[in-house]
């Protein structure tokens, strides 16, 4: 697998397995967003209303919950592993629009997402957000 360069020119500190899982989330959560206005701006109606509700459709913890068990049967071993990590780290607090276990699972995708875009798996990482997507506006 040919790895891709990042977006921009600050490579991590350390390798992608190296990085905490918290720290994984955060830049997920960052690609994660981007690819989903990015994905929205595809779309025909552009709104700002209308993308503002459909952005968080897809990007609540609830949504992020439900995207990761969207994808769980098609995770490489690997990719488990980085879920059950980034799943089980402790973040220190809880949104208040979002229960415990939706929060950990959306942890968990954002900390994926972080860990395959530090790693550079640049089609992998669209690959899956790509299923996720269709998977949710289909509701498979």
């Amino acid at each position: 697998m040919e790895l891709q360069k990042l977006w921009f020119p600050y490579p991590p500190s350390k390798p992608a397995r190296l990085i905490p899982p918290i720290s994984l989330a955060y830049i997920g959560d960052a690609v994660y967003e981007v690819a989903i206005r990015q994905f929205l701006l595809s779309q025909t109606n552009l709104r700002p209303h209308h993308l503002h509700r459909k952005a968080i459709s897809l990007v609540s913890a609830k949504a992020q919950s439900v995207m990761l068990q969207k994808l769980e049967a098609i995770l490489t071993e690997e990719e488990q592993d980085i879920v059950r990590a980034c799943r089980n780290a402790k973040s220190g607090s809880i949104p208040k629009n979002a229960d415990v276990l939706e929060y950990r699972h959306a942890t968990a995708l954002e900390g994926l997402v972080g860990f395959l875009y530090c790693d550079g798996r640049l089609d992998r990482l669209t690959e899956l957000l790509d299923e996720g997507i269709r998977a949710m506006e289909s509701n498979v």
